[in-house]
């Protein structure tokens, strides 16, 4: 790893995904962005804490989370994915590969969040390892 300070980015700088802000402004998400202002502000959380845990598992973050990529992968075919890839032009092709560039850092980041670095580390191990023995 480097020992180089990350880059100063001032906020209007700051470039977002299309849909991010209408996913973060969503009503499901307001407990939680309410959770993050008065932690910013040195509030006390446990009430905002409280209601978050009486939501229903279908309101929660993670299970917006984990609902996207069980749709995601819901019809998965890798003959699909070859055919594509086989087809797709070198630009197209790159267009991809960037879209998916920070998914496994995301999903690595959400799993450890979620199980712990222990739990995240297997899941990702076994699933490499899964995937190598395929095809």
């Amino acid at each position: 790893m480097s020992d180089k300070k990350p880059k100063s980015i001032p906020i209007k700088n700051l470039v977002s995904e299309d849909g991010a802000h209408e996913l973060a402004t969503s009503p499901d998400m307001q407990l939680y962005l309410r959770l993050m202002k008065a932690g910013l502000q040195d509030h006390d959380t446990t009430p905002i804490m409280a209601e978050i845990a009486q939501l229903p598992l279908e309101k929660r973050y993670v299970w917006r989370v984990a609902s996207a990529l069980k749709w995601a992968f819901a019809d998965f075919d890798d003959v699909n994915v070859t055919v594509d890839r086989e087809t797709l032009s070198a630009e197209d092709l790159g267009k991809v590969v960037e879209l998916l560039k920070l998914r496994p850092i995301q999903l690595c980041l959400f799993l450890k969040a979620l199980i712990g670095s222990d739990g995240m580390e297997r899941l990702m191990t076994e699933g490499i390892a899964i995937a190598k023995q395929a095809g």
